[in-house]
């Protein structure tokens, strides 16, 4: 097969990784940057170009499209999807994961087990949001935010009605969550391909705070987690669409609970917490599932 990778840089961990499975299954890969990409749009025929040539022949597409450019990055897929290749997560997908209000309103509607969660646009509301949501202690999340910046945890009521006052004058876009004291700084990413969660870890915060991301310091261990877990995760990621996805939960007194659903998901953390072949089983994935033409979004705007 010929495979493609959108990445900014063959050197990331993740990209370098897959690289290396999909060449030992004795696939070619490609690693195109994402933003270096062009394409012809009006023509009946979609073509896409990059570094002067046009780019044909591709069976599959394997998406590493970071935060800060999912609206570009979602149209290179597009482009590939439009011209019958298939996706490993399709750009709808992605984009509905990218949404966090979006893919919690989804979640909501399947009965996915979620934190109690508020959003308002006006400051004269936010009383009634904070007793909403339980009162202090509470989450307050920027919906742009990722990796743990722009998640701030307000400690009493005058300090979370401060924070979201000073978000809503910037005119940002919050969402405001229970604290899940019980959790104690800990969640739980569960690596899901196809409908199976192939590896889940523990993520850790740091002492003196409750971000456990790995990219905040927070440390990684392999976790034995509940078919009930498992089955939230597999939920999840159904729901959002996505043949791939690192689902965070966590662990509350009314069950699991869905953080997050992260549609381009790092393997350093997972592959070195579980040491499972992460990357291996993604290509063994691909080499099960693609088509030409096997797509939702092809012929469709």
């Amino acid at each position: 097969m010929k495979i493609a990778i959108l990445s900014r840089k063959k050197s990331y961990y993740s990209t370098r990784r897959l690289v290396e499975a999909a060449e030992q299954a004795g696939h070619e890969i490609q690693v195109i940057d994402t933003l270096r990409v062009y394409m012809d749009i009006a023509s009946h025929r979609p073509g896409i170009h990059y570094n002067g040539q046009a780019l044909t022949g591709f069976d599959a597409v394997i998406p590493r499209i970071g935060a800060s450019i999912t609206f570009y990055g979602t149209a290179v897929l597009r482009q590939f999807e439009m011209m019958g290749v298939y996706p490993l997560n399709e750009s709808v997908a992605i984009s509905r994961s990218r949404d966090k209000l979006r893919s919690l309103q989804l979640l909501s509607r399947k009965g996915i087990g979620l934190p109690v969660t508020g959003y308002a646009n006006s400051p004269d509301d936010i009383q009634d949001l904070l007793k909403m949501v339980g009162g202090a202690p509470v989450v307050i999340k920027l919906l742009e935010g990722t990796q743990g910046i722009g998640v701030v945890l307000a400690e009493t009521q005058k300090a979370a009605e401060s924070v979201i006052e000073a978000f809503m004058g910037l005119d940002a876009n919050i969402l405001v969550q229970e604290y899940i004291k019980e959790a104690g700084g800990a969640d739980i990413r569960c690596f899901v391909i196809g409908e199976r969660v192939v590896a889940a870890m523990k993520r850790q915060a740091q002492e003196g705070e409750f971000r456990s991301n790995l990219h905040r310091g927070g440390s990684a261990s392999l976790i034995k987690i509940t078919p009930e877990e498992r089955s939230t995760a597999v939920r999840a990621a159904k729901v959002m669409g996505l043949n791939v996805a690192g689902v965070d939960l966590l662990r509350s007194n009314h069950g699991p609970v869905v953080m997050e659903v992260n549609s381009s998901p790092g393997l350093e953390g997972i592959e070195d917490a579980s040491g499972e072949d992460i990357a291996a089983k993604i290509i063994s994935f691909i080499e099960r599932n693609a088509r030409p033409n096997r797509t939702l979004t092809r012929g469709r705007g």
